[in-house]
């Protein structure tokens, strides 16, 4: 790693990871455990667990980032650093570690709205994390990279470029959670592997595919199983046009979130297919259709790396209408799940997070950046006392 430390590391650290993404599913929550020998950072997940988001909460969410009160903007703080906490000390209760051994809580938080290059909030107040656990937080990851110049995103590169990498060949690892983003590594070994690291945001993940499944089925939290994709064929016409928007041929650095990908581009979205008398499973085809293809697309562009396999997690990566859209748009580039060569793939997220988080304790840089854009290096995250 490149960055440099204040404090020697401590052999070992439990931290606990927190992450709520774009596709308003639920709260992560990873216990880990790193340890290093000879500057190479090992962790260990010693627990996970989800909390999911019920109707009201997760519309509640979804109302944050168009209209809200001040009231609901100061109430749906502390609400979400108490849905924070309990995921927290879920997790905790499946592991073995007593919370006097939890050297700090790394709590993304929920992004309300994030504007690359200028702002970014991400709620979650993390005084109540703190009293509701006893535990030291470590919150608001991403502001100081957006005040370096950076996007704040992505931020899992660290995570990747430490934890993921492969032994003698580049990778490609590809997260589909609510947005997709992809990080390239070297081969571990290299020298100064963060030097060689490229990473940004492809477009959606599931976004769509969640977004259009809830209007169409309400009954529904998602396509469970793609099993409506898989019932359908996409529109291609309808997907060509949505990649003509301007975020897919921008040169990377480059992050997006359901500021583009809102509510409003999610019914054009679902009205431009029934111009073409698509049905409702064609849509949610079109959907997954959109995601992969916007993925190979970024690669085919972007990514000028002799990449010899790509890894796949987060949510969408469990759909098996996406992952098989995405294979076929990737042939013959091999597409391994993240949970076959490491531990689940929908902890991956929470586990960055806590590395963050452990980077932050023992005084180094979270970011990379190469991926953000950032002016250079910065120790990310404010600590909240237990």
């Amino acid at each position: 790693m490149s960055s440099h430390s204040t404090e020697s590391p401590a052999p070992s650290r439990v931290l606990v990871g927190l992450m709520s993404g774009t596709s308003l599913d639920g709260i992560s929550a990873a216990v880990v455990r790193f340890d290093e020998t000879d500057g190479k950072i090992k962790c260990e997940l010693l627990a996970f667990d989800q909390r999911d988001y019920n109707a009201a909460e997760r519309a509640r969410l979804e109302a944050a980032m168009t209209n809200a009160s001040a009231q609901e903007y100061c109430r749906l703080q502390v609400d979400m650093g108490n849905w924070l906490a309990d995921a927290a000390l879920r997790a905790l209760s499946h592991s073995s570690v007593p919370r006097t051994d939890v050297a700090a809580i790394a709590s993304h938080g929920h992004t309300i709205w994030h504007e690359p290059l200028h702002s970014t909030w991400q709620i979650g107040d993390s005084a109540t994390i703190a009293e509701r656990t006893g535990c030291t937080v470590i919150s608001d990851f991403r502001a100081r990279d957006v005040a370096a110049g950076g996007h704040g995103a992505p931020l899992v590169p660290m995570a990747d470029v430490t934890l993921f990498a492969a032994s003698e060949k580049w990778r490609a690892l590809q997260n589909i959670g609510g947005i997709g983003n992809v990080t390239v590594v070297p081969p571990r070994e290299t020298e100064n592997p963060i030097d060689g690291v490229r990473a940004f945001d492809t477009g959606p993940g599931v976004v769509i595919v969640d977004g259009v499944s809830r209007i169409l089925f309400p009954e529904l939290p998602y396509d469970v199983d793609g099993l409506h994709a898989l019932a359908g064929q996409p529109v291609r016409e309808v997907v060509d046009r949505m990649l003509t928007n301007g975020f897919f041929s921008a040169e990377p650095p480059k992050s997006t979130g359901r500021e583009l990908f809102t509510r409003a581009y999610i019914t054009a979205f679902i009205a431009a297919c029934a111009e073409h008398g698509a049905t409702d499973n064609d849509v949610i085809a079109s959907a997954v259709s959109l995601t992969a293809r916007s993925i190979a697309k970024q690669y085919q562009r972007f990514l000028p790396e002799p990449i010899a396999d790509v890894v796949i997690s987060g949510g969408g990566a469990v759909n098996p209408a996406i992952v098989a859209a995405l294979r076929t748009e990737l042939a013959p580039l091999p597409v391994h799940q993240f949970s076959d060569l490491f531990f689940d793939g929908e902890a991956k997220e929470a586990v960055a997070f806590a590395l963050l988080g452990y980077l932050h304790l023992t005084g180094r840089t979270g970011n990379v950046p190469r991926a953000t854009g950032a002016r250079g290096s910065r120790h990310l995250g404010v600590m909240t006392p237990a």
